[in-house]
């Protein structure tokens, strides 16, 4: 799918921090461009203090990474840029090289709505180092917001239950390719439509939405303004009933829903925006039910987030579709995921072997992990049991043997009896696509099935079960000796 192509421009290699094209220069400089590198994206913790995250983005990725390349006005615009000498940053050989350039990478990734963990490599990019480094901003701005959303989403609708859960929030986004990004991302983790007609135009979402308090204000009576909107769109007709009187609208609603079906239609439902949400529901259900109007949707919005949605449900309250805005697009509690982008292997042009890296930290949960990683999962009785981060040179047992690295002393063995699966998945091969695309709908399915694989109590919303994840154990032991090697050069 040409995602970003389609709204912007067909290719994107400048979306990206300066400092990757200063380091890339660098490489080139040197000539230290030959080198392949390993890097691997990942994330620290899961986001809103959760138990897990809903990887997104990847097809986003496959559209930028099928499209790379600097064209002449890229070049152009960079012969421009000076350094502090007032002469030009970059040889113009450098510029030449870079628009000669052709992606060429090996990309591995999670498939897109797949549960996931902090440190788990999402993406793995393997290839010339000066293009997985200038690659590093753009997939990290992709992955990072829409894992973000998606997850938001899938805690939402795990909240919501059976009801529907439509996302809401173009007006409130980050921007209209935020909008977009986030109606994506909203879709995969649960949603089940959006009201961005934009978003259902380029990826096929459903669209939902009916009028705002200013149709039922631009009439003199709350009555006319239902009638007529009734009049004009029957097959469409969600009435909001709380611009004067929430209770007295519900009234109005059910006399133009008997006209409605007097005349071969019929009313949706009703949509509450403000007040005691549990309570003006179970009135209004209550007179919905008395006209004969048992299969109308109760329709609530008005600042919603997950944990007002198990509130309200706790509550008792009658609201059937959940209406998600700001708190859901925005990600409100936690503005962003903390995603990076770490070199975790280089070798010399012509060597075979790989020379591992760690890069070090006074915090133990920034001591990167290094090697060429692949994520095992492991399954009993078809649930999932635990993930081991392993290097695929150094191998993995079938009852592997797993260190948390944060607790050396925290080591599990898998056991016997289980199956497994290796989520990391071929995307590209030498710069060529070999991913089969899975549509929009199959990557939500994935995402809903997925939580099926695990332990209730792990996806709580609050206090969830931990779910076990470790480094492989020689991956663990190449880790300590890379990290004492390291602070011995110091």
């Amino acid at each position: 799918m040409d995602t970003l192509s389609r709204i912007y421009r067909e290719n994107l290699g400048l979306a990206t921090d300066l400092y990757q094209l200063t380091m890339s220069y660098g490489y080139w400089k040197t000539g230290a461009h030959t080198k392949d590198a390993v890097f691997n994206l990942f994330f620290r913790r899961n986001p809103f203090k959760g138990g897990y995250s809903i990887s997104c983005g990847l097809t986003y990725v496959i559209d930028y990474l099928r499209h790379f390349k600097f064209d002449a006005s890229d070049l152009d615009y960079l012969s421009g840029l000076t350094g502090n000498d007032d002469k030009p940053l970059f040889n113009p050989g450098f510029l030449t090289y870079l628009g000669e350039m052709e992606f060429s990478c090996d990309v591995d990734a999670i498939p897109e709505g797949t549960v996931v963990f902090p440190h788990e490599p999402l993406l793995r990019i393997t290839g010339p180092i000066v293009q997985c480094q200038i690659l590093e901003t753009a997939l990290l701005c992709v992955m990072n917001f829409q894992t973000l959303i998606a997850t938001k989403a899938s805690r939402i609708a795990g909240a919501a239950g059976d009801d529907p859960v439509l996302e809401f929030g173009l007006r409130r986004a980050q921007g209209l390719d935020g909008a977009l990004s986030a109606s994506w991302a909203a879709h995969v983790g649960g949603c089940a439509a959006t009201s961005n007609v934009l978003a259902g135009k380029l990826f096929g979402i459903p669209v939902k939405g009916t009028h705002a308090h200013s149709w039922i204000m631009s009439f003199d009576e709350e009555l006319e303004a239902f009638q007529r909107y009734a009049e004009a769109m029957p097959n469409n007709c969600v009435f909001l009933v709380d611009t004067y009187d929430t209770i007295e609208g519900v009234k109005q609603a059910v006399k133009v829903g008997e006209w409605l079906r007097e005349n071969g239609h019929k009313m949706v439902g009703i949509r509450l925006d403000s007040g005691d949400l549990a309570k003006l529901s179970i009135e209004a259900r209550t007179l919905l039910d008395a006209a004969g109007f048992d299969d109308a949707a109760i329709v609530a919005s008005n600042d919603l987030d997950e944990r007002l949605v198990r509130t309200l449900k706790g509550q008792g309250c009658r609201v059937n579709v959940w209406g998600i805005g700001t708190k859901l697009v925005t990600a409100d509690e936690q503005p962003a995921l903390g995603g990076v982008y770490k070199l975790s292997a280089v070798r010399k042009e012509g060597e075979e072997n790989w020379s591992y890296r760690v890069k070090l930290s006074e915090q133990t949960i920034k001591v990167s992990n290094p090697g060429v990683q692949q994520v095992r999962r492991f399954f009993r009785d078809g649930r999932a049991i635990g993930d081991v981060i392993y290097d695929g040179d150094l191998g993995i047992a079938e009852d592997a043997s797993l260190v948390d690295p944060a607790d050396e002393d925290a080591r599990k063995n898998i056991g016997d009896g289980v199956t497994h699966e290796d989520l990391l998945t071929p995307i590209f091969r030498a710069g060529k696509l070999i991913y089969e695309e899975p549509s929009l709908e199959e990557i939500r399915g994935r995402a809903r099935d997925q939580r099926a694989l695990f332990q209730p109590a792990m996806l709580e919303l609050d206090d969830p079960s931990p779910y076990l994840v470790g480094l492989e154990e020689k991956l663990f032991e190449l880790k300590t000796r890379l990290i004492a090697e390291a602070r011995a050069k110091k």
